[in-house]
């Protein structure tokens, strides 16, 4: 069993940055792939970035050299740099494990946080 907890959240200016992290409980962690999401008001959570437990990433296009996940087995953590934020940013963040390596669907991780609000405005 893996419990996750976002923290970092908040409001930001258009063009700021945030970094969230993803607490997670549970000695096998280190062996999951890791993802974040989002969520805004009236749509479905998409993918935004994830990680295998090796280090290897995968980013969703519009986050592409702007966000970067990364993951500290050591303290069962995983972060999301957010830079140059825009508006459209806006969004509940969830973290994600699972054990099927990498994928974009969120039926293909098995826990996830309760979420945590990045509001960015204009």
């Amino acid at each position: 069993q893996v419990q996750l907890v976002e923290s970092g959240g908040g409001l930001v200016q258009a063009g700021g940055s945030l970094r969230l992290s993803c607490a997670a409980s549970g000695r096998t962690f280190s062996s999951y792939a890791a993802a974040w999401f989002r969520q805004a008001p009236g749509k479905e959570r998409e993918f935004v970035a994830a990680i295998r437990w090796t280090g290897g990433t995968y980013y969703e296009d519009s986050v592409k050299g702007r966000f970067t996940i990364s993951r500290d087995n050591s303290k069962n953590t995983v972060y999301l740099q957010m830079n140059s934020l825009k508006p459209e940013d806006t969004a509940v963040y969830y973290c994600a494990a699972g054990r099927n390596g990498i994928r974009t669907r969120t039926s293909g991780y098995d826990y996830w946080g309760q979420g945590t609000q990045v509001t960015v405005s204009s």
